[in-house]
């Protein structure tokens, strides 16, 4: 081994352990600490430094370098060891002074949310067989995702008297700090929603008392588990890829759907229950990726 390097390593042992002892680590925090610290060795070992006299400028050209390779994730939690590692030596005035010291984190991107074109929505609600008291339900429930952006958890949770009918809304309590809110329904998913109650949920029950709207064809309270595993199945028999799919996928659809069909941002921001703009602003990215594909393809001077 390149004997800088091996003594890089000695160093970066003699870390682990330390803070293994001072701070108590999880041994997935040091391992990562490891990790990282190893490929930091190794990329410098190739300048032939050794690790405790790296600079500056040598971590700015390492993070330059591995962003080519790794993730704004990846990067930030490898620069967040090194500023472990090197504050620890600093304290321990085995070096002089901290090179990360004034250096800033790699901004994280968010990844976007995974879309669904209006047709693959379309033939995602008209995939249940409605023979079925369970196939009633499912179509009542993916028109209620689709129709209100709920989360999940949202969805199951929601108890069978917060849902008026006549009035075309629900009265939702969900994300953080458990805000209640008010959401439309829509005209379609009152129809579906009418259907399931009239003609299926009662079969689904056996007649128990089930608080919840919606039941699993043992008549208990549908899990987030069980939702997830209905909405799966359809979007597979739908033809929709399997990397489209997650547990929000109806909830995206719909808040993209509405800002391409030129809803005001705070609108889709009260409707999915977002305390932070920011956090729904995410979703006018794939509304605008959307509306350039549009005018590219449509535009005569696209």
């Amino acid at each position: 081994m390149n004997p800088v390097l091996a003594d890089s390593l000695r160093v970066v042992d003699d870390f682990i352990d330390q803070v293994w002892l001072g701070d108590g680590l999880a041994a997935n925090t040091a391992d990562s600490y490891r990790r990282d610290l190893t490929i930091w060795a190794g990329w410098l070992a190739e300048e032939g430094k050794s690790i405790l006299a790296a600079s500056r400028d040598d971590i700015q050209a390492f993070l330059a370098r591995q962003a080519r390779d790794v993730k704004a994730s990846t990067l930030a939690r490898r620069l967040a060891s090194l500023r472990k590692f090197y504050r620890h030596w600093r304290q321990a005035e085995r070096i002089s002074d901290d090179p990360t010291e004034l250096l800033s984190s790699p901004r994280r991107v968010r990844p976007l949310p995974k879309g669904l074109e209006e047709g693959q929505v379309e033939g995602l609600l008209a995939a249940p067989d409605l023979e079925t008291a369970a196939g009633v339900r499912d179509r009542a429930m993916l028109e209620l995702m689709y129709a209100t952006g709920l989360r999940v958890s949202e969805l199951v949770g929601l108890p069978i008297e917060r849902v008026y009918l006549t009035e075309g809304f629900l009265q939702v309590v969900g994300g953080k700090g458990g805000k209640q809110r008010i959401v439309p329904m829509g005209d379609e998913a009152v129809h579906w929603l009418s259907r399931y109650l009239g003609e299926a949920r009662a079969l689904l029950c056996g007649g128990r008392a089930v608080p919840t709207l919606f039941v699993n064809q043992r008549g208990e309270p549908l899990t987030r588990q069980g939702a997830w595993f209905i909405v799966k199945g359809y979007a597979t028999q739908a033809g929709i890829e399997a990397e489209k799919l997650s547990p929000h996928v109806l909830r995206h659809a719909f808040a993209t759907h509405l800002l391409n069909h030129g809803a005001d941002l705070r609108v889709v921001q009260m409707l999915l229950g977002h305390a932070d703009i920011g956090t729904t602003q995410i979703y006018t990215h794939v509304a605008t990726a959307r509306l350039q594909s549009l005018h590219k393809a449509h535009h005569p001077r696209g």
